[in-house]
C-alpha cells in the first residue's frame, strides 16, 4: 500500500507530514525528517482508531505500506506565514473520499463531545499556565477555526460568528454546514484564493479532520491538570 506524503516546514511552528489520503492522519517533528519517521506509527494509530469506531473498516488490512514522500513545503526565508498548499489539493474529492471523509469527521466530532460535555462548568473554563485557552476556549476555537475554513471557499454565509454564542451550539451549527456542503463539491476542482492563500474542497476536508483531531488530544493532554 502506497501512502503518498506532504510535509510541510514552519506549520504551526513545527514540521508535519500529511497523509494525502488519509484525512486526519497526520505526523509531527522537528523537523520534515523526523515528521516523515513517523508516519508509519500514525497511520497504524490511525487504522486502529478508525477500527473503534466501524467494522467495516477500509484500512482494516493495512499490511505492509511504503511511505512515500511525493510534495514538500518550505517555510518561507522572509519569515511570512506558510501557504500550506499542495498540488494535491487542486484533485476533486471523489464520492467515496467524501462519504469516508463524512465518517472520519462524525467519529471525530463525537471523540470531542464525549470528552468536552463530561467536564464541569468549572473545569471547562479553568485556565492553564502557559495554555492560550481553558478547555471551553479550546471548544469554540475548533468552531471558529471551522467557520474560517467554509469562508475560505465562500461557504459561510448565514454562519455568524458570535463569540458570545455557547461554544457547544457553535459546533453544532458549523459542522452542520460543512456536512451539507461537502457533497456538494464531489468531482469540483475548482480552486479559490484568498489572502494570498489557495483553497479547495480538499484541502478544507484535510484541515478540518486534522485541526479537530489535534485539539481534542490536546483536551485530553490538559485532563491531568485538572
Amino acid at each position: 500500500m502506497l501512502v503518498k506524503i506532504g510535509s510541510e516546514n514552519g506549520f504551526v511552528e513545527k514540521s508535519i507530514a500529511w497523509a494525502f489520503d488519509h484525512p486526519g492522519c497526520f505526523a509531527y517533528g522537528e523537523d520534515d525528517k523526523e515528521a516523515i519517521l513517523r508516519v508509519p506509527q500514525a497511520m497504524v494509530a490511525y487504522q486502529e482508531w478508525i477500527g473503534k469506531h466501524t467494522e467495516d473498516s477500509w484500512l482494516s488490512d493495512l499490511g505492509d505500506f511504503d511511505v512515500r514522500l511525493i510534495e514538500a513545503l518550505e517555510k518561507p526565508k522572509d519569515g511570512s506565514p506558510s501557504r500550506d498548499w499542495f498540488q494535491f489539493d487542486g484533485q476533486p474529492l471523489s464520492q467515496l473520499e467524501v462519504e469516508q471523509g463524512l465518517k472520519l469527521l462524525s467519529w471525530s466530532r463525537a471523540d470531542l463531545l464525549d470528552i468536552a460535555t463530561s467536564f464541569s462548568d468549572q473545569e471547562l473554563n479553568q485556565t492553564f499556565e502557559g495554555e492560550r485557552w481553558s478547555i471551553r476556549g479550546i471548544v469554540g476555537h475548533i468552531a471558529s477555526a471551522e467557520n474560517w475554513y467554509l469562508d475560505r471557499l465562500g461557504l459561510a454565509d448565514g454562519l455568524k460568528e458570535n463569540r458570545e454564542k455557547d461554544v457547544f451550539a457553535r459546533l453544532i451549527e458549523v459542522r452542520k454546514r460543512t456536512v451539507e456542503v461537502l457533497p456538494l463539491w464531489v468531482g469540483n476542482g475548482e480552486i479559490r484564493e484568498i489572502d494570498l492563500e489557495k483553497w479547495s474542497a480538499r484541502k478544507l476536508l484535510r484541515r478540518v479532520a486534522w485541526h479537530e483531531m489535534d485539539h481534542t488530544g490536546h483536551i485530553v493532554k490538559l485532563m491531568m491538570f485538572l
